[in-house]
């Protein structure tokens, strides 16, 4: 039992849960804001959504294992620490994006299922190989961000079209880029090891500390428009969303004036940011639709 514990963690690691967990959030988000949510398919579509980023994750690091081997932030994961060979990563991670696009498919239609297969091509396809020739990769590669939250919208019959969806997704593909620099202000020196391109080749710390600022005041700004586009309604919603705005800048000045060295606490809290966003629209979703 306690052999099969631990063989269950590794291949936990491999899905990279929070990361999972938080892409069914968003999807959660899309589907509550949608215009006509099955609220009784709200956890069928949300665990589709997972085991997609599950299966994406799983391909991710099966692709990058000999890069991860060599930094000492990755070296430790299942697959370059031998825990788990690649082969049987590989075929994890087939099934998980086989179930997850299955799944999809079934409770969101043609339309999300599309979504989806773009998600896997985008992500594992261009943005993966793309991070070995751009320290820019990230940008184009937050598009990942907002394929979640569109999958949730027309799995609960939302348009392509709609200006809510696009004011969505471009939140969430707002706070892709600061959440990953950060991680590369504090790891720089290990991707440049590693042989790959990095920010810090091109931008000294401290002009890499004012331009993560500045995508995070953006972020701030753009979560303040939600309201503009229907997804923040009620007033309590609307003074937190303000609050939580307040908040992560203040926090995020600490950049700036180089009082936080590895950026690790304003990581976290840029992603605690999102999560209280995403929450705090989900609930006027909720609100607004009686459920």
């Amino acid at each position: 039992m306690r052999k099969l514990r631990h063989s269950m963690r590794h291949y936990t690691d491999l899905c990279k849960i929070r990361v999972s967990v938080f892409a069914a959030l968003s999807t959660m988000v899309g589907f509550v804001l949608s215009p006509a949510p099955a609220m009784n398919n709200l956890a069928q579509v949300a665990l589709s959504v997972f085991l997609l980023a599950c299966g994406s994750s799983t391909l991710n690091q099966y692709q990058e294992r000999d890069i991860d081997a060599l930094m000492e932030r990755t070296r430790n994961r299942p697959i370059p620490a031998g825990t788990i060979r690649p082969l049987r990563a590989l075929i994890f991670a087939l099934v998980l994006l086989g179930l997850g696009l299955s799944m999809i498919e079934a409770m969101g239609g043609l339309k999300a299922l599309i979504l989806g297969t773009f998600a896997i091509c985008w992500y594992n396809g261009v943005y993966t190989p793309l991070k070995r020739k751009s320290a820019f990769a990230v940008v184009p590669g937050a598009l990942i961000g907002a394929v979640p939250p569109a999958i949730g919208w027309v799995a609960g019959a939302g348009a392509f079209s709609s200006p809510k969806l696009w004011a969505m997704t471009f939140l969430f593909f707002m706070w892709q880029v600061p959440h990953f620099w950060l991680i590369m202000l504090s790891f720089g020196k290990e991707y440049e090891k590693a042989g790959l391109p990095s920010l810090s080749k091109i931008f000294t710390e401290g002009q890499l500390r004012q331009i993560i600022f500045h995508w995070i005041f953006a972020l701030a700004v753009s979560s303040l428009c939600a309201s503009l586009y229907g997804m923040a309604d009620a007033p309590l919603i609307q003074c937190s969303l303000f609050a939580a705005a307040l908040w992560i800048i203040w926090h995020g000045k600490g950049l700036v004036k180089g009082t936080r060295s590895d950026g690790s606490k304003i990581f976290r809290g840029i992603n605690a940011y999102m999560f209280i966003i995403a929450l705090g629209i989900a609930l006027n979703g909720m609100l607004f639709k009686g459920f």
